[in-house]
Order: C-alpha cells, then sequence, then structure tokens
C-alpha cells in the first residue's frame, strides 16, 4: 500500500480570519453538537482536518495562527454560561496527594511571609487599597470540592475553601462591565480572565486547601480557583489584582496558549 502525503499549502491568514469570523457571525443559531464542530474547526489544525491540506511553514501562519486564537477565545466567550456550575465531588474522591504544578520545579516554590502580606486592587475599582490576609479571612468564607484540568492531560479534584470572587469585586466596587480581570503573582507568573468568569459563583479567592491554611506548595497565601478553567488560567501567590478594559494577556497565553482557556 502506498501512503500518499497530504498535499500542502500557503496559509492566506486573511482569508482564513475572514471565513472564521463568519462561521462565528452564525454560531448563535446552531444547536450544541454544530457549535462544538465549530469551536474544534476555528484553529490552524481544523482547517487542516477540513481541507485535507498540510499547513505549509511561513510568516503568516504565525500571525494567522494568532488571530485565530483570539477567534477562539470570543467563541468560548459567547458559549460560555455564567450560571452553569461545574460538577462538584464527596470530599472522599479527592485526590491524595493533590498534584503540585507550575512552570518550575517544587524545590523552586515561592516562600510568601504572612505577616507582610498586602493583596493589592488596582484599576477600575472604587475601593484602591491593599487588603491583609487576616481582613481576607474575616469576609464570608466558602467550600468546594471540584475538578482540576490540566492542559497537559491529567485532572484531580481538590477541596478549597475562601473567599467568592464576585463578593470580593462587588467589595471593592468593581465595575463588572469591564472586559478583564488580571493578576500578578509572587511567583513572577501573571494572567488574566474575563469579568463573567470572574463573577461566576464557583470562582474563588482561595485561602484554605483540604481545610487548612493553603500551602506554598498549592499557592499560598491565596490563588483563584476556577473549575471552569483549565489549571494554567489558576493563578498561584497573588499579590496583585486589577480590572480594565485593556488587554492583558498572561504568562502562558503570550506563549501561544488560548486566553480564554475554558475547561
Amino acid at each position: 500500500m502506498i501512503i500518499q502525503s497530504p498535499p500542502r499549502m500557503d496559509i492566506d491568514g486573511a482569508a482564513v480570519l475572514d471565513e472564521a469570523t463568519a462561521r462565528i457571525a452564525h454560531a448563535h443559531k446552531l444547536g450544541s453538537s454544530r457549535r462544538n464542530f465549530l469551536r474544534a474547526s476555528l484553529t490552524l489544525g481544523g482547517l487542516s482536518m477540513l481541507t485535507g491540506c498540510v499547513l505549509d511553514d511561513s510568516e503568516g501562519i504565525s500571525s494567522a495562527l494568532t488571530r485565530i486564537s483570539r477567534v477562539n477565545d470570543d467563541v468560548q466567550g459567547w458559549l460560555f454560561d455564567p450560571t452553569r456550575l461545574a460538577p462538584t465531588y464527596p470530599e472522599s474522591m479527592i485526590t491524595r496527594p493533590f498534584p503540585f504544578n507550575a512552570y518550575y520545579g517544587e524545590n523552586e516554590v515561592r516562600q510568601v511571609e504572612e505577616s507582610g502580606y498586602r493583596l493589592e486592587v488596582t484599576g477600575l475599582v472604587a475601593d484602591k487599597r491593599k487588603w491583609s490576609l487576616p481582613e481576607l479571612r474575616a469576609m464570608p468564607q466558602i467550600d468546594q470540592v471540584t475538578r482540576h484540568i490540566c492542559v497537559e492531560g491529567w485532572s484531580a479534584i481538590g477541596k478549597w475553601g475562601g473567599v467568592s470572587f464576585a463578593s470580593f469585586l462587588r467589595q471593592v466596587g468593581a465595575d463588572t462591565s469591564a472586559k478583564y480581570v488580571g493578576f500578578k503573582c509572587a511567583d513572577d507568573y501573571f494572567t488574566s480572565i474575563d469579568m463573567p468568569t470572574a463573577l461566576h459563583p464557583q470562582t474563588l479567592l482561595a485561602l484554605t486547601y483540604d481545610g487548612q491554611v493553603l500551602p506554598p506548595r498549592y499557592g499560598f497565601p491565596m490563588k483563584l480557583r476556577m473549575p471552569t478553567k483549565l489549571g494554567y488560567k489558576n493563578p498561584k501567590h497573588i499579590q496583585a489584582i486589577f480590572v480594565t478594559n485593556t488587554y492583558p494577556g498572561g504568562y502562558w497565553e503570550d506563549q501561544g496558549y488560548n486566553w480564554f482557556g475554558g475547561s
């Protein structure tokens, strides 16, 4: 049997983007199965699948991929239901030990001193100030047992406790019509999320893990826990939060990862 290689083709980035945009314009009229197919196909890989061609390396591919990734973000944003809850689990299903994951090794985990810690809140908020851990712990606390899904293909169930992020944003007078909420972290990580996800009832400023103060390996003094997002969107060791209408990017997102990052 002779296996023939598929033909190679160059990419007209503008034409690809125009086609993707046209599909998105009709996405809200489609059923769920068609929307899922649309979402999967709006990438260069999807384009290759649909055309039967192999995409040739060219200067236009990187640009087209970046632009289509942003189109994907728009699709995921439109499909996101801010009232739909991620599954929760009994404590008997907690993964023990819960895996460590970061862009560095566990022996490089950042150590943050509790006494000097202050969470800085800036941007489109009425109350621009710094919050101590005792102040954050004095706010109403909630728990959730949810699944962490990593972009690398593994998942684990953990129990997280802390402050509802939606409640915190309202407490500081955040402009909830703004597009983005950004995070800067003690381990030099940074990321950002969309406002509907920030206001989702399961989005949590996590201060504890499994009923104990959040350990350094899981993000002490605070991490953002979002069961509706992939793991790289859940920053640890948070030092600053800002609300903005200017696209903030992120550590992995600026290297080509999808920005919306829905799970």
